[in-house]
C-alpha cells in the first residue's frame, strides 16, 4: 500500500509490509492484512481510545489481524510450495514459545494455528506446563528442546496417554541415559529426536547459534554413539524426528539451502543406520527483514517467506530424491516472523531538549574576543562554507570551555558563548535543509541532535536494542503530512545513559538521528517502535524498577474503527518491589511509624500526616512509568 506522506523519509513503504502506512491527514494508518479492503485506522486516534478508556502510554499495542497474519503466511506459503512443487508429505510447524510467552500471545497462536495443525516449541518446563494446557489439534506437534531432568522427561512421556504428540528432542548423551531410565520406570515408550550440530555457519547478529560451536545438539561421533546406545536398549524405533537448528534470524538465503542440505545428509545416513526417521525439524531462522532494506545484513533479509518455504521444500525434496528415501514431515520452529509485526510500542515524549536557538545574544562590553570571533561567523556563514563555520564554532566553544574550565571565563559569559554557538548551528540546520551537503558535514550535524525524553524504558521494553544494537522502526505517529524540522535522539525515563535510542531506520539508510517535529508545550506527541512482538516481552528487565507496560489488544472494524479485544494493566509500583523481596505493606507500616513519629514531635499537623500517607499509599499503588 502506498503512503499518502509526500516524502516517506522513514522508510515506511519498505518495512510496513502493507500494514503500516501514512494517511493523508499524516497519521500513521494501520491495514488489515487479512482484508486489505477494509479502511485504514490512525493508530494516534486508537491510542487516544485507549487513554480515553484509562489505558495510560507506554503502551505495548497488539494487532491482532498482524498476529493472526504472521500465523497464517507460514503455514499457507508452506502448504501453497508443496502442492506447487508435488513435495509427497505435510508441513507441522511449531511455535517456539521462548519467543513471546505472554499468555494472550500463547493462546491466539494456539487458536489462529489450529486449523493448520500448528504445535508449540518446549525448552524448558514451564513451557512444556503451558503446551501441555492448550488445545491443540490431534496432528500438532509439541517439541521438547532445551535441558530436561527426570521430571521434565517423565511430563513429556505421559502426555502421549492424553493424545499429545510430544517428542523428547536429545541433546547429549547424558540425556539419553536419563530417557531410558524414566522410560523404563514408567513402562511407557518415548516419542524421540535427536539433535544434530551442523558444521554451516550462518551470518548476521545470531552466527553463533549455528555451527559445530553453537551451545545445543550433538557432534557426528556423539550421534554414532546415541545410535548405538539405542539399538543396545531396544529402542531405535522410537527416534522419528531428526532436528537441526539452521541459525536465528538468517539474512542470507543461500546459508538456508546450505543448511538444509546438511541437514538431509545426516537425515539420509541415520535412515541408513536403521532410524526410522520420519520428521525433518529444521529449527529456526526465517528472518525478519526490520530495515527493509531487502539485503542480506544483520538487521535484513534478501528474501521473502514465500523464497524461504521454497528453498526448504526444493532442497528437501531434491536430496531425499537423490537418496532414495520417502519425503518426511518438515517442521521449523519460526518464531520470529510469526509474531515480530504484532506488537507496536506507543510512548509519548515528555519533554524536549533542544540544541539550538534562534538568536545570538548580544555583544555586552567587556566580552572575550572568543566570544566576538564566534558572534562573528554568523557574517560569513553561506553554504559554500558551511564546513568552515562549523570548524570555526567549535574550535570557538571548546577554547572558551577550557578557559571557563581554569577561572579566567565567567558563568554568564560561558552561557552566552553556548547560546551563541548553538545559534550559529540552528542557522546552519537551516541552510543545510535546503542544500545538498556532504555526508560528513550531515553527520556532525547529527551529532548536535535534540534529545527528546520519551515515557518508557529501553532495559524493559526494547532491551535488544540495549543489548545487541537491534534495530526496530521508529517513527512519529502523527504530523507525517509535515516536512519534520529538527533532529533528535530519544531518552527513556531510566536513570541511565544507555537509556536511549541512536539509531533509526530512514529510507536512505542507518542515521544517527530521528527527523521530528517541534512540539508546543500543551500537544500530545506519540513516537512508535514497531516490529517488537518477538522477545522484546520476555527479555525486559526491571532498570529502575519500571515494569511491564499497559498492554491492549485490538481488532481492526470494518467500518474503520478497533474492537478493544482485552487490556492488561501495567505493574504498579507495589508488584515490581514483590519482584525484588521486598514487602510492600512492611513499607507502608514502616512510612508510618515515621510519619507518626514527626507528627507526634509537632512537625506535621494531621492534615499533614493525612496527606502524607495517602501520596505514599497511592504512590506504591501505581503505574512505575510517567503519569
Amino acid at each position: 500500500m502506498e503512503n499518502d506522506s509526500p516524502h516517506d523519509i522513514y522508510g515506511i513503504e519498505n518495512w510496513g509490509g502493507g500494514m503500516i502506512s501514512v494517511l493523508p491527514d499524516g497519521d500513521i494508518g494501520l491495514s488489515n492484512p487479512l482484508d486489505p479492503s477494509m479502511p485504514r485506522m490512525s493508530l494516534p486516534e486508537i491510542v487516544k481510545g485507549l487513554k480515553q478508556r484509562g489505558i495510560q502510554t507506554p503502551l505495548l499495542l497488539r494487532v491482532k489481524p498482524f498476529l493472526e497474519n504472521g500465523v497464517r503466511q507460514i503455514n499457507e506459503s508452506f502448504a501453497e510450495v508443496i502442492k506447487a512443487l508435488g513435495y509427497k508429505n505435510a508441513y507441522r510447524g511449531v511455535f517456539p514459545i521462548k519467543v513471546n510467552q505472554q499468555a494472550q500471545v500463547i493462546e491466539s497462536i494456539v487458536e489462529y494455528g489450529r486449523k493448520y495443525h500448528y504445535g508449540l516449541e518446549a525448552g524448558s518446563k514451564p513451557e512444556l506446563v503451558i503446551a501441555l494446557s492448550k488445545s491443540l489439534s490431534k496432528e500438532a506437534m509439541i517439541i521438547c528442546n532445551g535441558v530436561k531432568d527426570a521430571e521434565f522427561v517423565r511430563l513429556a512421556i505421559l502426555s502421549r496417554k492424553i493424545g499429545f504428540n510430544t517428542v523428547i528432542v536429545l541433546e547429549s548423551r547424558k540425556e539419553l541415559d536419563t530417557v531410558l531410565d524414566v522410560a523404563e520406570e514408567l513402562g511407557e515408550e518415548p516419542l524421540l529426536g535427536v539433535r544434530i550440530k551442523l558444521t554451516h555457519q550462518i551470518g548476521g547478529n545470531w552466527a553463533e547459534s549455528s555451527g559445530d560451536r553453537s551451545t545445543f545438539g550433538m557432534n557426528t561421533d556423539q550421534i554414532v554413539s546415541v545410535i548405538d546406545r539405542l539399538k543396545q536398549a531396544g529402542l531405535l524405533h522410537c527416534l522419528m524426528l531428526q532436528h537441526s537448528h539452521l541459525g536465528s534470524q538468517i539474512p542470507d538465503v543461500n546459508d538456508v539451502r546450505r543448511a538444509v542440505t546438511e541437514a538431509c545428509r545426516y537425515f539420509s545416513e541415520l535412515k541408513s543406520e536403521g532410524a526410522p526417521l520420519t520428521h525433518l525439524d529444521l529449527g529456526g531462522g526465517l528472518g525478519i527483514d526490520y530495515t527493509g532494506e531487502k539485503t542480506a545484513s544483520p538487521n535484513s533479509i534478501n528474501y521473502t517467506i514465500r523464497e524461504y518455504c521454497s528453498n526448504v521444500v526444493e532442497t528437501v525434496a531434491y536430496s531425499m530424491d537423490e537418496a532414495g528415501l520417502d519425503h518426511p514431515v518438515i517442521i521449523t520452529e519460526s518464531g520470529r516472523a510469526v509474531v515480530a509485526n504484532s506488537s507496536i510500542l506507543v510512548f509519548d515524549v515528555l519533554e524536549t531538549t533542544l540544541y539550538d536557538t534562534p538568536d545570538a545574544p548580544d555583544p555586552q562590553e567587556g566580552d572575550h574576543h572568543l566570544l566576538s570571533d564566534m558572534r562573528g561567523i554568523l557574517a560569513y556563514l553561506v553554504p559554500e562554507r558551511i564546513q568552515e563555520c562549523i570548524n570555526d564554532a567549535v574550535y570557538y566553544r571548546n577554547e572558551m570551555r577550557a578557559l571557563f574550565r581554569r577561572g579566567y571565563i565567567g558563568l554568564r559569559e560561558m552561557a552566552r558563548g553556548e547560546r551563541t554557538h548553538m545559534a550559529i548551528m540552528s542557522r546552519i540546520r537551516g541552510i543545510a535543509q535546503a542544500s545538498d551537503l556532504t555526508t560528513e558535514i550531515d553527520m556532525q550535524l547529527n551529532q548536535i541532535a535534540d534529545i527528546y525524553h520519551c515515557n518508557f524504558s529501553l532495559f524493559q521494553s526494547l532491551p535488544d536494542v540495549w543489548a545487541i544494537d537491534q534495530i526496530h522502526p521508529v517513527v512519529p505517529l502523527q504530523r507525517l503530512n509535515e516536512e519534520p524540522g529538527r533532529r533528535a535522539i530519544l531518552s527513556d525515563i531510566t536513570c541511565d545513559s544507555d537509556g536511549k535510542v541512536d539509531s533509526f531506520i530512514l529510507s536512505g539508510g542507518l542515521s544517527p538521528s530521528l527527523p521530528v517535529h517541534s512540539i508546543a508545550d500543551d500537544e500530545e506527541y506519540f513516537i512508535g517502535a514497531f516490529i517488537v512482538g518477538a522477545y522484546q516481552e520476555t527479555l525486559g528487565d526491571l532498570h529502575n524498577l519500571f515494569g511491564d507496560t499497559n498492554v491492549a489488544t485490538v481488532d481492526l472494524r470494518p467500518d474503520g474503527g478497533v474492537h478493544l479485544l482485552q487490556d492488561t494493566e501495567g505493574d504498579t509500583i507495589h508488584e515490581v518491589l514483590s519482584y525484588v523481596e521486598y514487602n510492600p505493606r512492611d513499607m507502608i507500616a514502616s512510612f508510618k511509624k515515621h510519619v507518626d513519629e514527626a507528627a507526634s514531635d509537632g512537625h506535621l499537623t494531621p492534615a499533614d500526616r493525612k496527606q502524607l500517607i495517602r501520596e505514599y499509599t497511592d504512590s506504591i499503588n501505581g503505574y512505575t512509568y510517567y503519569e
